[in-house]
């Protein structure tokens, strides 16, 4: 029963930033705009965000630190995203530039950002930044103690792990459930019609884009806060990865989520395969793991690219809107 928890525990760490950065590459596709900058904006969320830990627990006449830490970073992650995103934003939604290229400036841009930056404010004169990670939750009052449940999901966790299941169901409501989900998704599918009877596009496309970069950032946050102790000017491809979450979740909410524990459970498996008896006895080279969820991602993506698979993706994604044009 233990490898189990530990398998699922681990599963977790992975699930949410996918999860969570798919989502907010579903707000950005389903208004219209492609957004592979996901990997860009995670990278630049989860620096600043670790720069702000790294500066606030060095700091001798500051005392903060745990949730309250922690949450904050979460909100200079996503504000972090949101500049970002307004730079990919701008440039595909006002002057109507590729969104593919736009995508790929940001992502080319992020790293050496965050590189250069480290480089000249970091203790270590590297690109590394450190923190301590006072984050974890050893068991939840409580729920902790149930049999079963209690080790699988509310032991060794993080806050960041519910967060994410919330973040699920307010997207899931405010794209189904609300106005501001159907004017979305209108302006993804036919923006000519959306145009035609009063919703802002342009609007509602930024809107999209923003939210996007806001959970991205967050994303990149909530991947290095579990996995790692420091923060190494990079988030290992996991903005690809959730772009392979968002296709696979035919850019719905219900099937994201699938998407993301299958994902998950193969990234789990890669990075703990030492953990698992069974895996560990097999003998297989280090490597062979670590690569596993890269040829899932070829696969599914051979898969997903059927023409079915095609017509799931919002119609208008990728075109810029010309409002004088209809």
């Amino acid at each position: 029963m233990n490898v189990i928890y530990f398998i699922m525990q681990q599963t977790f760490f992975f699930m949410m930033p996918l999860l969570i950065v798919a989502l907010g590459g579903m707000f950005s596709e389903r208004s219209g705009i492609v957004n592979i900058a996901l990997e860009g904006k995670m990278l630049l969320g989860a620096f600043a965000s670790i720069f702000f830990i790294n500066q606030v627990q060095s700091a001798e006449n500051v005392h903060l630190d745990g949730h309250p830490l922690l949450l904050l970073a979460l909100l200079v992650a996503a504000a972090t995203g949101v500049v970002t995103a307004l730079l990919h934003a701008f440039a595909s939604i006002t002057l109507n530039a590729n969104q593919v290229i736009s995508g790929v400036a940001i992502n080319m841009l992020a790293p050496a950002f965050a590189i250069y930056t480290a480089r000249i404010f970091g203790e270590t004169n590297t690109q590394q930044v450190f923190f301590n990670n006072t984050f974890r939750i050893e068991s939840v009052p409580v729920l902790g103690s149930i049999p079963f449940i209690g080790p699988m999901f509310f032991q060794n966790t993080y806050i960041t792990t519910y967060l994410g299941f919330l973040i699920l169901i307010v997207s899931a409501f405010a794209l189904y459930k609300t106005k501001f989900g159907l004017r979305l998704r209108a302006c993804g599918e036919h923006p000519q019609a959306a145009d035609s009877v009063g919703v802002s596009v342009y609007k509602m496309r930024y809107a999209g884009v923003l939210l996007s970069g806001a959970l991205a950032g967050m994303g990149g946050l909530i991947l290095i806060i579990p996995t790692a102790v420091n923060f190494n000017a990079t988030v290992s491809g996991y903005g690809f990865l959730a772009l392979a979450v968002l296709i696979f979740g035919a850019w719905k909410p219900q099937r994201i989520v699938l998407a993301a524990l299958f994902f998950g459970l193969l990234q789990a498996i890669a990075a703990g395969h030492s953990g698992i008896p069974a895996l560990r006895d097999l003998g297989i080279p280090v490597h062979f793991y670590r690569m596993v969820p890269f040829v899932a991602t070829l696969v599914v993506l051979a898969i997903t690219s059927s023409g079915k698979a095609r017509n799931a993706a919002p119609r208008a994604a990728g075109e810029p809107y010309d409002k004088g044009n209809r």
